[in-house]
């Protein structure tokens, strides 16, 4: 995998996220489909927390010093203890993509980094600084499929009788 295709796309993202992330009622924003399922805000907060805390930090980790350790993260806690419910929509997506860019720039700033420096994860094996900068990208993708069947559930809720078939399948 070709590591500056991965960053290009997570910088090109940036874009994304403003676009997907504006526009919306406070209502959907914090629309959920099931009580243990998330919000909009949530996942924005989310998004921000391992931006910073996991895929960033861990990624440096292994580029400056592969054998240590790594604090650990619990991010399916972190939205009921951070209370990333009860925070303010616009805040938070600011905060999330301000630490994109910072990610980005410290990304651009990186001078020859061994790609191939592993760290032992004790579920997952041997990570190499390339894997953890594809699962970042993969993990953008998987929030961006999160956030618009989100806003698919939110239109299908509120169209209550109306058929969305004509649509297409979903």
């Amino acid at each position: 995998m070709d590591p500056k295709f991965i960053i290009t796309r997570l910088e090109a993202n940036i874009t994304l996220f403003k676009s997907l992330l504006s526009g919306m009622s406070h209502k959907e924003i914090l629309w959920k489909p099931a009580p243990e399922k998330w919000s909009i805000l949530e996942v924005v907060n989310h998004l921000c927390d391992e931006e910073k805390e996991d895929f960033r930090y861990r990624l440096r980790s292994v580029l400056e010093n592969p054998d240590a350790a790594w604090p650990a993260i619990r991010p399916e806690e972190w939205v009921i203890e951070r209370r990333y419910s009860q925070r303010e929509y616009a805040p938070s997506v600011s905060h999330f993509l301000r630490e994109r860019e910072d990610s980005i720039k410290w990304l651009h700033g990186l001078t020859a980094p061994d790609w191939q420096a592993c760290h032992h994860h004790p579920q997952i094996g041997s990570m190499s600084a390339e894997m953890i900068l594809a699962n970042w990208l993969a993990h953008d993708y998987l929030h961006v499929r999160q956030i618009v069947a989100l806003k698919y559930g939110y239109l299908a809720d509120r169209a209550q009788s109306l058929s969305l078939a004509y649509a297409g399948g979903w």
